[in-house]
């Protein structure tokens, strides 16, 4: 045993885990070997120490419980001016997606119906120049084949009157 030493055997395991064999071959090699003693030594004052630090029991300084309970409420509070924040992270792609596609249309209605609006109304004012509102109203055209109030309203009755019949 001179050869090995009992460092490694107090590495691998706690000094009360190990047998009254294995004890024995210890405190024999730790008389003739200075290093292995120094190390059983440390090893059974640290076995002490722990032994003494687990029978301690810990109490909290005083007011402990309140000062935590009162980190934790203002952490609440805290968190709940930060909703709308929690929200917009939530659904902010959803509600920039929306506002972007709003966006769009509206450049959309505002540029590309301009063009083709006014050219309809040219067909329709060309095709119909005599529409039931221009001749009640009496707008219609200065044209050379202008028909009389008479003509029209006798159209417009006369059609009535079949329809009813």
């Amino acid at each position: 045993m001179k050869d090995k030493h009992i460092i490694d055997l107090l590495e691998e395991t706690p000094l009360a885990g190990l047998s009254e064999i294995d004890r024995s071959m210890i405190e024999k090699h730790s008389t003739e070997c200075a290093r292995c003693r120094q190390a059983f030594e440390a090893a059974s004052l640290s076995a002490i120490l722990l032994k003494e630090h687990a029978t301690r029991s810990f109490a909290p300084p005083p007011f402990f419980e309140t000062r935590v309970l009162a980190m934790v409420r203002e952490r609440q509070t805290g968190y709940d001016a930060w909703a709308f924040g929690r929200m917009w992270r939530a659904a902010g792609a959803l509600v920039s997606s929306m506002a972007a596609t709003v966006a769009l249309l509206a450049v959309l209605s505002f540029t590309l119906p301009g063009s083709g609006q006014t050219s309809n109304s040219n067909v329709i004012s060309t095709t119909n120049s005599y529409s039931a509102e221009n001749v009640m109203l009496n707008e219609t055209d200065a044209s050379d084949d202008q028909i009389s109030d008479a003509q029209v309203l006798t159209t417009l009755y006369d059609s009535d009157e079949e329809v009813a019949k």
